[in-house]
């Protein structure tokens, strides 16, 4: 395979509300994690939402991290995609780390396209109907 980068998706649960709906303390975790995972940053976004929720996304020169919470849920997702430089793997142990998550499960996808000359297509981890 040609790879492309490294997309690590992650889910953590049981994490204290108030970080959750947070959007000053999520920024911060954020810019953290980009300075840990040696990326560069080119601009961070952070919405709050009504009644709560914060969604924030680091645009990277390597490509991105995105963070979605759940408050009512003890709950986020993010997912972070690297391509080229960096370490996303030390990205969101720091994520996780600041946002003082009690549980979470991660994947790790290689992303990339076929080496010329293979047959056939990738395998999928789940087909798409």
């Amino acid at each position: 395979m040609n790879s492309m980068g490294t997309h690590l998706i992650a889910d953590a649960w049981q994490v204290p509300p108030e970080l959750l709906n947070d959007p000053a303390h999520i920024e911060k975790v954020l810019s953290r994690a980009v300075e840990v995972g040696g990326a560069t940053l080119i601009n961070l976004c952070v919405h709050q939402f009504s009644p709560h929720g914060v969604t924030a996304t680091a645009t990277l020169a390597e490509s991105h991290i995105a963070i979605h919470t759940w408050p009512e849920h003890g709950y986020f997702a993010v997912d972070l995609f690297f391509c080229g430089a960096g370490d996303p793997r030390a990205a969101l142990a720091t994520v996780l780390e600041g946002m003082r998550a009690g549980a979470h499960r991660s994947t790790l996808l290689e992303r990339g396209f076929p080496e010329s000359g293979a047959a056939g297509s990738m395998p999928l981890l789940h087909e798409i109907a």
